[in-house]
């Protein structure tokens, strides 16, 4: 089975199944059945688009790819790593935090 994420303004809003069959023109398929839209192929093994589309996810038209979505307004993307970063590392001891973006610091939990 195929799996395609439907794009709207750079944000995925839906993942669903297509038969194996309409994999190589899954979007033409999903907008005749009355699907209509935006479709880009995802990968549950991230063989393609770099990562499985969630919803909430971002597509890079740019490098035609899926990448998680902001977990908050301060954190930056560190490209080299694929993930975001918070501006302050997270203590490096045995206890558990939570990031706190009022204060922009980690809380002990």
């Amino acid at each position: 089975m195929a799996h395609f994420a439907k794009i709207e303004n750079g944000i995925v809003t839906n993942v669903l199944v297509v038969d194996n069959a309409h994999e190589a023109d899954g979007q033409a398929y999903l907008n005749s059945l009355g699907i209509e839209g935006t479709w880009v192929q995802t990968s549950y093994n991230a063989n393609i688009r770099r990562k499985f589309a969630a919803i909430g996810d971002t597509y890079n038209s740019v490098s035609d790819r899926f990448e998680p979505k902001q977990p908050y307004d301060s954190w930056v993307w560190n490209e080299s790593e694929y993930r975001w970063d918070a501006p302050t590392a997270m203590p490096d001891d045995d206890n558990e935090y939570d990031w706190d973006e009022a204060t922009q610091s980690w809380i002990a939990v």
